[in-house]
């Protein structure tokens, strides 16, 4: 019997002393599973510091984005205009007005209600168009409506006295162009003015 009550009360005292091995491994774990106040100012501080590398980027991309997505609808304008040359046969004016960021196609010649198709666009608040001057000697700039402008034929072939290139500029000084091609069949989106 006093085996019993011995072996009974070790088996007692050896798992309360496991509860408290556990118990003090348990408390121990909880002190190791959070982040001290040094770690998580050394991790914000990474984080800033490539929040900081990164923005500059991410502006510069947006940036570009807003150039080039007006870039391609100003060249969309274009070949809707050159199809339009085409298919009515009758030359089709692309103007530009930089004063107000506007810019328009219409037919050259158009009934006593206007051209019914005609289309006017604005660009987008952040940019400027504009339409350098041409060279002495190149004849007169195409105008329609007393602006500048692009002037399709009707066979697709862009007017030799059309401009051959326009700008879009944002506010930083960022520049898209698009400049004439050498058939003078279209225009093309340049970061490079081509002279």
């Amino acid at each position: 019997m006093d085996l019993m009550k011995f072996s009974s009360s070790s088996s007692c005292s050896s798992s309360s002393s496991k509860f408290v091995l556990r118990t003090r491994r348990s408390i121990g774990k909880r002190k190791r599973a959070g982040f001290t106040l040094i770690e998580l100012i050394l991790v914000l501080a990474l984080l800033v510091i490539v929040v900081s590398i990164a923005a500059p980027a991410m502006a510069r991309f947006i940036r570009g984005r807003a150039l080039d997505s007006e870039a391609r609808r100003l060249v969309a304008l274009m070949h809707a205009g050159q199809s339009r040359a085409v298919s009515e046969g009758l030359p089709m004016m692309l103007w530009v007005d930089a004063k107000t960021g506007a810019y328009g196609l219409e037919a050259e010649t158009s009934g006593p209600q206007g051209d019914a198709k005609a289309e006017q666009l604005a660009v987008d608040s952040t940019l400027q168009l504009a339409v350098p001057e041409l060279k002495a000697g190149t004849g007169a700039a195409t105008t329609f409506k007393d602006l500048p402008a692009v002037r399709f034929l009707a066979d697709g072939s862009v007017d030799e006295n059309s401009p051959p290139t326009l700008a879009l500029q944002d506010s930083a000084g960022f520049t898209r162009w698009l400049l004439l091609g050498k058939t003078r069949l279209g225009y093309e989106i340049s970061e490079t003015s081509g002279q």
